[in-house]
């Protein structure tokens, strides 16, 4: 239970983590070295275990997750909150079990009576949210950082099936670090490409202090304590970190960025994080 808290909170706080760091830097560079140091740690444990490296095809699928769960999901939800708040990141960051569901839907699965209920109720839930920022729609990065983080959640839920239909043959894992490491090259080869890097020695201290953050808290204790609570909790239990991350991200948010924290987005983010949770509980009996 200790391992679950410290998953619900901490994982929420990255949020606001990359909301400081990218205020000072570009995201997509941010990403980069957050992976690239990641990958190292991860790389390094592995190695020392003498794990075996992944052979042949399912070399494949670890560079498809690396572009669609870190290149793509990862790079743009941080590249969003250099546009959103970092609250309403979050909630974005936990509709994709919708987006499983419309995706097995798309591939001929038939979806639960529950798992419809729970798309109208998280889509009425987004609608309320979404109220407090209507006249935030006039402006083009407002809506270019919704779009960045629509789309991330979408490739997350997309790395998610592929996750299921064809990486249970290898140490998921090890995969991970080698899923850092190989978009950290491609997103470091994209910012170098275009431009869009600053020199290292310009990145200020406060980017620096988040991307350790991001690091330690975000990519290593925490997966540690996840990975201990998956161990020894029911799954019902241990999912519930992801209905408490975004309320610790749009509490800590308000009070540390001062971002709106209003009456209408508190009852929409619980509308949708019911509907969430009734799409997850149908995922799971599936």
């Amino acid at each position: 239970m200790l391992a679950l808290i410290w998953v619900s909170f901490f994982w929420g706080t990255t949020w606001l983590a990359s909301k400081e760091g990218v205020r000072h830097m570009p995201a997509l560079q941010l990403a980069a070295i957050r992976q690239f140091l990641g990958a190292a740690i991860y790389i390094a444990f592995f190695l020392f275990k003498k794990t075996p490296w992944p052979k042949g095809k399912q070399w494949n699928t670890i560079v498809i997750l690396s572009i669609l769960n870190f290149v793509l999901s990862n790079g743009l939800s941080t590249w969003g909150v250099k546009y959103i708040s970092s609250g309403l990141g979050a909630i974005i960051g936990t509709i994709f079990p919708l987006w499983i569901v419309v995706i097995s839907w798309f591939k001929g699965e038939k979806p639960s009576k529950w798992a419809v209920v729970g798309l109208l109720v998280s889509f009425c839930g987004v609608c309320l949210i979404f109220y407090d920022y209507l006249a935030d729609f006039l402006k083009p990065d407002f809506r270019f950082g919704i779009l960045l983080s629509v789309i991330a959640t979408f490739t997350w839920a997309f790395g998610s099936v592929h996750t299921k239909k064809k990486a249970a043959s290898f140490n998921p894992y090890f995969s991970l670090g080698l899923q850092m490491l190989i978009s950290s090259v491609l997103l470091f080869a994209y910012t170098g490409a275009t431009g869009t890097a600053i020199n290292i020695t310009q990145i200020p201290a406060e980017s620096w202090w988040s991307i350790a953050y991001l690091v330690i808290f975000g990519s290593v204790f925490t997966f540690i304590a996840f990975i201990y609570a998956l161990q020894h909790l029911p799954s019902e239990i241990s999912s519930i970190y992801a209905y408490i991350n975004p309320i610790v991200a749009l509490v800590l948010g308000a009070f540390i960025f001062d971002e709106p924290l209003t009456i209408m987005i508190m009852i929409g983010g619980s509308v949708t994080i019911f509907g969430l949770y009734l799409v997850n509980r149908s995922i799971r009996k599936g």
